[in-house]
């Protein structure tokens, strides 16, 4: 049975992305037609571009199009439903990670929209340490990065971290060529892995075993 979300609350529903299928195929998702669905958040391949080329959330204040250069638009209240885990064991998307030559601004941009960061930290000392924000939109986490050394201009979507319910087997199947050795993860008890070049992918992508 689903059951409609009512919550006001910024979530993300959906992301495009420009791989194509077959290469999202050949890493063991299940993808129908164009697309396939992860926790709650369906993802479109073999859209125009490069990497994630935009992302679709409900619950904004207001419209904002260009949330600070990354295309948004505006989606209807989630529908919450229990979806199978995808013949790797991915079973959802921990966080969406944007990438910003000026924390200040974009941070600024996302709480105009309605979705202010509820954590920040540095990370580093010095003239190399750079600062992190996070906020939750529902199945996933935006997580704002600086760029101290990106060129000045907007900010732009990075990479995607999924869950994976098995780790190891995840290694297993992909081997070393395509998936680099799980590790320890910053957040504590979780181990992380990332998908190398050869995976064919625009999208940098990493693999997490769930919290």
């Amino acid at each position: 049975m689903k059951v409609l979300v009512t919550e006001a609350r910024p979530q993300l529903a959906a992301l495009s992305v420009a791989d194509p299928v077959d290469a999202w195929a050949a890493l063991g998702f299940a993808v129908e037609a164009d697309a396939l669905t992860l926790g709650g958040v369906r993802i479109t391949l073999g859209v125009a571009g490069t990497g994630i080329v935009s992302w679709s959330l409900s619950g904004l204040a207001g419209d904002p199009g260009q949330l600070d250069g990354l295309p948004t638009t505006a989606a209807p209240p989630p529908v919450s439903a229990t979806a199978p885990a995808q013949p790797n064991g991915a079973i959802g998307v921990d966080h969406v990670v944007v990438l910003t030559p000026d924390f200040d601004r974009t941070a600024a941009a996302f709480a105009a929209a309605g979705m202010p960061l509820r954590r920040e930290r540095t990370v580093g000392s010095g003239p190399d340490a750079f600062r992190q924000g996070f906020r939750r939109l529902g199945p996933a986490i935006a997580e704002l990065v600086e760029g101290r050394r990106l060129p000045a201009g907007t900010a732009r979507f990075w990479g995607l971290t999924l869950i994976v319910s098995d780790i190891d087997a995840l290694a297993a199947r992909l081997g070393p060529e395509l998936l680099s050795t799980p590790k320890d993860a910053v957040q504590p008890g979780r181990r992380i892995a990332t998908l190398r070049t050869a995976a064919g992918l625009s999208t940098a992508v990493a693999f997490m075993n769930p919290e």
